[in-house]
């Protein structure tokens, strides 16, 4: 019988050793190919520092109606390529790459906030009003986006003249569930997780096929531009970062709340962001107006720009 306690005892201590140390055997090269943010940006952007990161920023038009374009997950300012030019003929527009995409600084170690979370997120949008002196802006968030929309419009009402939400991801998505914080930030898991980052650089193409109604229009140049990022140093451990520090906001309950004049944007083919939470959305928030994009998918200012920007000026025509 003692024998075969030691037997036992010696399988679950080498059980327990092996979920220790094992994820540390696992080698985690470094990339290739990478350089710094401003290395890789082209010239038709600028850096702002922002939230202690230095952000890249678009800006075209002028006026006293702003635009400010906020990206999904995995994207970045190239997804506004279509829509930008002509939105600047109705003012001001910027768009910006949040942390973690595009050009944006991959910051891994910070002196303040974590700039990582969905707070310092909405911290660095009131940055952003701030330092380029806009005191009221038309947002416009798409997917991950509209979650920093309708997150900063809950909190800063008074600085929004109008938000208009793209496909936005308020009811799935945000993060990972409470009970899942505690294992990403074990140091096996730190160890991992760039590796599991990685793993975007092939999942990503399936997920822009997956994001438009009809794929055959995405073209090599459109893969491309979503792969140049992809080129910045250190882009996934600072996406495992931001998959650390998101978490689950909670804003459906807090729809009802919205008090600013509100457009959600949908594509009837929506398979990442389901059509029907769009249409649900726009019941829930007071006064909201609903445009449903037909053979559109979740990426409806790539795929569907003429349609989108005749919702927009519709709207936009009522605001002050």
């Amino acid at each position: 019988m003692k024998t075969w306690k030691r037997v036992l005892l010696w399988v679950v201590g080498g059980l327990l050793a092996l979920l220790v140390l094992g994820p540390f055997l696992i080698p985690v090269p470094p990339l290739e190919g990478t350089s710094p943010a401003q290395d890789v940006a082209g010239p038709e952007g600028q850096f702002l520092e922002l939230g202690g990161l230095d952000v890249y920023v678009l800006q075209r038009g002028e006026g006293e109606r702003a635009y400010i374009l906020l990206h999904g997950f995995g994207a970045s300012t190239f997804s506004w390529r279509e829509v930008i030019d002509p939105l600047a003929e109705d003012g001001r527009v910027i768009a910006y790459d949040r942390p973690a995409f595009g050009f944006t600084e991959r910051a891994l170690t910070w002196g303040g906030d974590n700039p990582y979370t969905p707070e310092a997120q909405v911290d660095m949008l009131e940055e952003l009003l701030d330092t380029l002196e806009i005191q009221q802006a038309v947002l416009v968030g798409n997917s991950a986006g509209g979650t920093i929309a309708a997150h900063f419009s809950l909190q800063h009402p008074g600085r929004v003249s109008g938000l208009i939400l793209v496909d936005a991801a308020i009811y799935t998505g945000g993060g990972s569930p409470a009970w899942v914080k505690p294992l990403l930030k074990t140091p096996q898991m730190d160890h991992l997780g760039p590796l599991l980052s990685r793993s975007i650089a092939t999942r990503g193409e399936s997920f822009l096929e997956n994001a438009y109604h009809d794929p055959s229009l995405i073209s090599e140049e459109i893969r491309a531009g979503y792969r140049r990022p992809l080129q910045v140093e250190n882009w996934d451990r600072a996406l495992w970062e931001l998959t650390k520090a998101s978490r689950q906001l909670d804003l459906a309950p807090q729809m009802e709340d919205l008090s600013v004049p509100t457009l959600v944007i949908t594509g009837d083919d929506d398979r990442i962001v389901p059509t029907a939470e769009s249409v649900r959305l726009a019941g829930e928030i007071p006064g909201a107006i609903l445009a449903v994009l037909e053979d559109c998918g979740h990426l409806p200012q790539e795929e569907c720009p003429g349609p989108f920007l005749e919702a927009v000026a519709d709207f936009t025509a009522d605001l002050p």
